[in-house]
């Protein structure tokens, strides 16, 4: 019997290497390191609950039917390996366009048009490719600040996208149905 579990863990681990293998040691520890922050319940599935919690843990109101889209993106119950699958099926996509972008900053709009800095900062050093206070610090010198130190987010995206909001949207509006 210890040769068949044996046997067992090296298909299973055949079967996913093709999707970690996608990613650096490094990027495959930061998924985990997200997963575990996402999974509250600690079942190894990420459900409504557990993405509604992330959500609130940044301070961003979700609806209900914006959850429902983003567990359905999935084709099944979200484990760690969905969940890394997930991202790798979006890297091997076409890159970021600029509606993704904008939606991505739009995340941090405290509702004026303005994101906190301490917190952006605090993303920007705690997840995905994390940056140092150095980096964060050159970042910065670029933004426009308002007196508050809140980041103004149209000058921001402009210099992310190479245009504004506006400019975005009327180019979404005027491109051809698919």
């Amino acid at each position: 019997m210890p040769s068949t579990k044996k046997g067992s863990k090296k298909s299973s681990k055949k079967q996913g290497s093709s999707v970690f293998s996608s990613f650096t040691q490094q990027q495959v520890t930061e998924f985990k390191e997200g997963f575990s922050i996402m999974d509250a319940d600690r079942d190894g599935l990420l459900n409504k609950s557990d993405v509604r919690n992330a959500f609130d843990i940044i301070g961003k109101i979700v609806s209900e039917k914006d959850l429902d889209d983003m567990l359905n993106d999935a084709p099944g119950p979200i484990s760690f390996t969905m969940f890394v699958n997930m991202f790798a099926e979006r890297q091997s996509g076409p890159t970021d366009d600029d509606e993704t972008i904008l939606k991505a900053f739009k995340a941090f709009d405290n509702g004026d048009g303005k994101v906190d800095s301490e917190q952006f900062r605090g993303q920007l050093m705690s997840f995905g490719d994390k940056m140092t206070g150095k980096e964060v610090d050159e970042v910065f010198a670029e933004m426009e600040f308002d007196d508050d130190n809140n980041i103004e987010l149209e000058p921001l995206i402009e210099m992310i996208v190479g245009k504004t909001e506006e400019e975005a949207a009327a180019t979404q509006e005027a491109a051809p149905a698919e």
